[in-house]
């Protein structure tokens, strides 16, 4: 079985992004990632690209260690689902004026 277009080889990326397959290993143990296992070779969704991205600038680029990144991307779910209920909010009140 070929893996599927939406998947990305961790091995690819990490050639490609010069990160180490450990740490890509220790976001999946931590469940900051999800890895799929496809014919013992592991994936990375497609659409889960842009939070490693992010993760792997957070730690590369700004030099912030695994708890600081669990933390931002935390906070950034909470920003995110906040900002989804002002809309939902805003959309309701709209309703009564």
């Amino acid at each position: 079985m070929k893996p599927k277009r939406n998947l990305i080889s961790i091995d690819d990326f990490c050639s490609s992004c010069n990160v180490e397959t450990s740490f890509i290993n220790t976001l999946n143990q931590t469940g900051l990632i999800e890895i799929t296992s496809v014919e013992e070779n592991l994936y990375i969704n497609i659409d889960h690209m842009p939070q490693l991205e992010k993760i792997v600038r957070l730690h590369y680029e700004l030099d912030i260690n695994l708890e600081g990144i669990e933390t931002i991307i935390h906070l950034l779910h909470r920003i995110n689902g906040l900002q989804d209920e002002i809309t939902q909010l805003r959309n309701r009140l709209e309703l009564y004026e």
